[in-house]
C-alpha cells in the first residue's frame, strides 16, 4: 500500500486509495469504527471521501489511535500547557512518515541535498516526542551538509554562518519557529538572497500572537526576504502542507484537504466556503488517515487552502459523539 500512497498521480487514484485505506482503518481502528458506527457509515455504503467520517482530532489526546497490531516504534505528542492532556501519535512504521516528509520535500522543493538545512526551533528541542524534531533532524542528515544543524540560543553563531553561506550563494533552508524567528531579527537585520525562510507557526506563550500576514511583513524585512514560507503539520498528521508565501499553502498527492460547516460537522462544504478544516493525510495508514482538526480555513479550486484561525472549544457543534 505504501508504494500506492506515494505514487499517486491523479484525483482519481487519489479517491480510490483513499477509499481502500478508509475500509482497511474501518476494519482495523477498534477507535475509528466504533466512531463509523454511531454514524452508522460503512464502507460498502462509501462511494466518495466526502462520505467517510472524519474522527475529531481530541480523540488523539485519549484514545490509541491504531490501524496496526505492530509494535509502536516512536510516539509523537504535541506541545501543551503544563498540566493539559497532550496527543499523542503512536507510530508502528517510521518508514511511512520518513518517506512522506522527504517525498514531500522533493514534491515541493528539490533535492535536500542542495541545501544547508538550520533549524532553529528551541522550544521543540527542549522536550521529547516532537515530530518536528525528527523530521528536520533528518533533512540536517540528508542534506549531507557539514554546515547543516541546529540551533538553541546561539543566535550569534547562527548569524555570522546564515550571512556567509548566503554570501557565498549557498542555497539554505531556516526553519524556525515564529518568536525565535523574530528573537533572531532583533539582534540583527539581514538581506539574504539564496536562503528560504520557512516559520512552522506558534509564539508558545513566548510573545504576543500575530496574525499571519503581520507576522511575515516583519520577518521579510527583517530577513530581506520578498516572501516567508510556512511549513503545516501537526503531531497527529505524518505529512505536510507548504506554502511558498502569502499563506496559500498546498499539500503532496497522498494528502487533500476539505472543509465542514461549523454548525453541522458532518457536512462538507463547497470549495471556497470557509469553515473547519477536515484533512486526509494517507501517510496516516497505521492510525487514522481521516481528521476533523480545530482549524479553520478555505479550499480553493485548485486544491490549495488557507488556514485563517482556530476553534474556540465552544465553536465546536455538531459532535455529541465525544463520549466515545
Amino acid at each position: 500500500m505504501k508504494e500506492q500512497v506515494f505514487n499517486i498521480q491523479s484525483e482519481e487514484e487519489f479517491i480510490k486509495v483513499a477509499l481502500q485505506v478508509f475500509k482497511h482503518q474501518f476494519t482495523n481502528n477498534k477507535v475509528y469504527r466504533s466512531f463509523c458506527d454511531l454514524l452508522y457509515v460503512h464502507p460498502s455504503d462509501v462511494t466518495s471521501i466526502e462520505q467517510i467520517p472524519f474522527l475529531p482530532i481530541e480523540f488523539f489526546k485519549t484514545k490509541k489511535i491504531l490501524s496496526s497490531t505492530d509494535k509502536v516504534q516512536e510516539t509523537f505528542s504535541s506541545s501543551g500547557t503544563t498540566g493539559s492532556i497532550t496527543s499523542k501519535h503512536l507510530v508502528t512504521d517510521l518508514s511511512w512518515y520518513e518517506e512522506s516528509y522527504l517525498n514531500g520535500f522533493k514534491h515541493f522543493y528539490g533535492n535536500i541535498e542542495e541545501y544547508v538545512v538550520l533549524a532553529l526551533l528551541p522550544n521543540y528541542l527542549e522536550r521529547k516526542g516532537s515530530s518536528l524534531v525528527y523530521m528536520a533532524n533528518d533533512l540536517i542528515k540528508k542534506s549531507k551538509q557539514a554546515e547543516s544543524g541546529f540551533y538553541l540560543d546561539n543566535l550569534d553563531e547562527l548569524t555570522k554562518k546564515l550571512i556567509d553561506l548566503d554570501r557565498k550563494g549557498q542555497k539554505i533552508l531556516l526553519i524556525g519557529v515564529s518568536f525565535a524567528l523574530l528573537d533572531l531579527i532583533e539582534k540583527h537585520t539581514f538581506n539574504l538572497k539564496n536562503t528560504i525562510i520557512m516559520e512552522t507557526g506558534g509564539m508558545k506563550g513566548r510573545r504576543k500572537e500575530l496574525v499571519r500576514h503581520e507576522l511575515h511583513a516583519i520577518l521579510s524585512k527583517g530577513f530581506g526576504v520578498k516572501k516567508i514560507h510556512s511549513e503545516y503539520g501537526m503531531t497527529e498528521l505524518l505529512s505536510q502542507g507548504y506554502s511558498k508565501g502569502n499563506g496559500i499553502f498546498n499539500c503532496p498527492p497522498w494528502m487533500r484537504f476539505l472543509t465542514r460547516d461549523t454548525e453541522d460537522s458532518l457536512t462538507i462544504l463547497p470549495k471556497e466556503k470557509s469553515g473547519g478544516i477536515n484533512v486526509i493525510d494517507l501517510a496516516n495508514y497505521n492510525s487514522c488517515s481521516f481528521i476533523a482538526t480545530q482549524d479553520l480555513g478555505k479550499i480553493h479550486t485548485d486544491n490549495s487552502f488557507e488556514i485563517i484561525g482556530r476553534f474556540d472549544n465552544s465553536d465546536i457543534r455538531g459532535c455529541n459523539l465525544m463520549v466515545l
